[in-house]
C-alpha cells in the first residue's frame, strides 16, 4: 500500500479512533498520542493491510487495544476511565439546563458500568457502529456483543429508573 492509498484508507478513520482514545484516556494529548502511535503501526504493516477486509475495525480494535495497555501501564497510572468526554464541540447551543443535567447524569451512569459495557455502549449507541464492526473492535462473536449491548442498555435503564424515583420521591 503506498501513502496516498494508506492516507485515503485511513484519513476519516483518524477521527473516530481519537473518540475511543479519548473515551477511554481522558486526556486529549494521551488521546491524541494513542492514534499517532497506531497510524505508525499501521503504516509499518501497511504491506499486510491488503488481507484485511474491514480495515476501519482494525485500525480501531488497535487503537483500543493501544488505549487499554496505556491505562494498564505504570507510566499511565495518572489515568482514569470516563465518559464524560464524548461531548460535541456545539453543546453551548443547548440552552436548557434540565437537559444539560439529564445528559450529565446518564454519562456519570455510563462511567459506573463495567468496562466492557461502556465501550459497547460507546461503539453502538454514541459511535453508531453496526454489530460486525464492533465484534472485530472488541474481538467477541455476534452473540456476545448483542448479550453486553443488551445488558448494558439494561443495568443502565435499571440506574436511570432507580434516579428518577429518588427524585420523584
Amino acid at each position: 500500500m503506498n501513502q496516498p492509498k494508506f492516507i485515503a484508507t485511513f484519513k476519516e478513520v483518524q477521527r473516530n479512533m481519537y473518540l475511543l482514545s479519548r473515551r477511554l484516556l481522558t486526556s486529549h494529548e494521551e488521546a491524541a498520542d494513542a492514534v499517532q502511535e497506531t497510524m505508525l503501526k499501521l503504516w509499518e504493516r501497511r504491506k499486510e493491510l491488503g488481507k484485511i477486509a474491514n480495515k476501519e475495525a482494525y485500525a480501531m480494535q488497535m487503537v483500543k487495544n493501544y488505549s487499554l495497555d496505556r491505562l494498564k501501564s505504570k507510566q499511565a497510572s495518572h489515568l482514569k476511565i470516563v465518559h464524560s468526554n464524548y461531548e460535541s464541540d456545539d453543546r453551548n447551543v443547548l440552552d436548557d439546563l434540565e437537559q444539560e443535567a439529564k445528559v450529565g447524569m446518564v454519562q456519570k451512569m455510563i462511567a459506573e458500568l463495567p468496562e466492557n459495557y461502556k465501550t459497547v455502549i460507546h461503539l453502538r449507541d454514541i459511535e453508531g457502529y453496526d454489530y460486525e464492526a464492533i465484534e472485530r473492535i472488541m474481538d467477541m462473536k455476534s452473540t456476545a456483543v448483542r448479550v453486553v449491548l443488551s445488558r448494558a442498555r439494561k443495568l443502565l435503564r435499571k440506574k436511570i429508573e432507580e434516579k428518577y424515583q429518588s427524585y420523584t420521591a
